[in-house]
């Protein structure tokens, strides 16, 4: 996805939906839908990615992991599956410095034919976890 279309889409939705995420289009073998994050992991770790995209990546997982909490270090329990089945990771549309930064690891998913989808929500879930620039729910659906 190019940049300036996803900053014309940002603008002619950006009063729809509190929250962002980006997620695969197809369900995974335990029938959710995971999120960049683990679309873009998966590539680095299975080996699939160029040299030059795995710099990329692992440059980008640096600065988000210094950028923001991880929300399992706060809490343990947020993703343990006995606890909590199903969980979602969402942005805060204000967080716009790290939703701009998602473009790369979007860009990254479009060059190995990574399917994903963009999804904006006003009240996605239970909310297990917040803080500035995220949460992470337990999805009413």
């Amino acid at each position: 996805m190019d940049t300036a279309r996803f900053r014309a889409d940002r603008r002619r939705c950006h009063a729809v939906g509190v929250y962002v995420r980006f997620e695969g289009r197809t369900v995974n073998s335990r029938g959710v839908k995971p999120g960049v994050f683990a679309l873009a992991n998966g590539l680095a770790h299975s080996g699939q990615l160029s040299v030059d995209d795995y710099a990329l990546w692992r440059e980008n997982n640096d600065w988000m992991n210094a950028a923001y909490a991880d929300p399992s270090e706060v809490d343990g329990t947020l993703f343990d599956r006995s606890i909590n089945p199903r969980t979602e990771c969402w942005f805060k549309i204000s967080a716009e410095h790290l939703v701009t930064r998602v473009h790369e690891y979007l860009r990254l998913l479009d060059r190995y034919g990574v399917g994903w989808i963009e999804r904006r929500e006003d009240d996605p879930g239970r909310i297990l976890y917040e803080d500035d620039v995220q949460i992470v729910v337990a999805p009413f659906s």
